[in-house]
């Protein structure tokens, strides 16, 4: 039987298949995944996102992001939540957001909250919270580890990103690649101090978000390492990413916090790339020490690493990523799981008339 499924999307950042974020990766994902199925896809993001399915668009991205814009972007996704729920029979929610606890709606449709970030980035109390019907899910098992033991948390389901959408004939060529978010907690100052010292030019591709300390990270660390041998790309869409990765020497992943996923490095995994990431959290998971890549300490033994990137075969890399990294894979695991919960809710509002609750 068809499903309504309300997808909610972080305040702050807009979905696409193009987007620099995991979660809204695989929010977009999902949600193509969702009316390829025959199902209806309802997606509340910013305006400007790209779906397959209903978009109920909030506000576009503002030119600078301030707590006032903050609390107005969360205001408007409660609203727009509220007017997809009154227009259409929704049979789950399910939402991706860092701020979920601030705009989810009264209990009612069973909802998913897919916590995509650290525990500390969430608001305390949030996870878990006290609302009927509401569970959890992690998307690794270290960052399943990291969160209290809690009824309401259900097994994790592993990203996935599409192997067969990534490949691509390129030649390899001498260059380093990083790709994400440019913030503080990314630390690429030190993958462009890791290239500066191996002699490798590096690409650097990603977004800097509108937020003061992300603006005022990109001035103090990273425009100052920029130059001939280190470039600054911007954002990438899909088809300039699978390239990029698809040429590189590397890939370099320097997080400085325990990353509950790596969709990058799973990609260049996919691509037959190697991967060199400080052990930060997940990335202890996706990558496989001496096969798929390196797990270093710091940004010296990450320029060593760069030397060794060549030791490393492609061909088992792909075949690693294709059994591990599937993107039908964790489809099949959230659909699964939706059609679960939808089909016990109705049992769990019987038992707690039957006791009077």
């Amino acid at each position: 039987m068809p499903l309504t499924v309300l997808s909610v999307g972080y305040t702050l950042a807009p979905v696409s298949e193009n987007a620099v974020g995991g979660s809204e990766q695989i929010l977009s994902a999902l949600d193509r995944a969702l009316v390829a199925a025959g199902h209806h896809s309802i997606v509340v993001a910013n305006r400007g996102s790209e779906t397959a399915g209903t978009l109920v668009p909030t506000l576009p991205i503002p030119a600078q992001i301030t707590e006032i814009d903050r609390r107005r972007a969360r205001d408007l996704h409660r609203q727009a939540i509220e007017r997809a729920l009154s227009q259409w029979p929704v049979d789950l929610i399910h939402s991706h957001a860092l701020d979920f606890a601030d705009h989810l709606p009264a209990p009612g449709v069973p909802t998913l909250v897919t916590l995509h970030l650290p525990l500390d980035f969430y608001r305390p109390g949030s996870v878990p919270m006290d609302r009927p019907g509401t569970y959890f899910n992690c998307v690794s098992a270290s960052q399943r580890r990291s969160f209290p033991e809690f009824a309401r948390m259900l097994p994790e389901i592993e990203n996935g990103v599409p192997i067969d959408q990534l490949q691509g004939r390129h030649a390899r060529r001498n260059f380093a690649l990083a790709l994400g978010r440019i913030c503080p907690e990314k630390g690429f100052e030190h993958a462009l101090d890791a290239a500066r010292i191996a002699e490798t030019p590096l690409l650097l591709a990603g977004q800097v978000f509108p937020y003061e300390s992300h603006q005022a990270y990109f001035a103090e660390e990273i425009v100052p390492r920029l130059g001939p041998q280190a470039r600054f790309l911007g954002p990438v869409a899909l088809a300039r990413k699978r390239r990029l990765l698809n040429a590189a020497r590397c890939l370099l992943v320097p997080s400085l916090v325990p990353e509950t996923s790596s969709l990058v490095a799973m990609e260049a995994i996919a691509c037959g790339t190697p991967v060199i990431a400080f052990r930060a959290g997940a990335l202890t998971e996706v990558v496989e020490h001496g096969v798929t890549g390196f797990l270093v300490d710091d940004f010296r033994e990450m320029a060593e690493a760069i030397q060794a990137a060549a030791d490393i075969d492609p061909a088992q890399c792909r075949a690693i990523a294709r059994r591990r990294f599937s993107l039908e894979r964790m489809i099949a695991g959230y659909f699964d799981l939706y059609q679960r919960m939808i089909a016990e809710e109705p049992q769990r509002k019987t038992g707690s008339r039957r006791s009077g609750r």
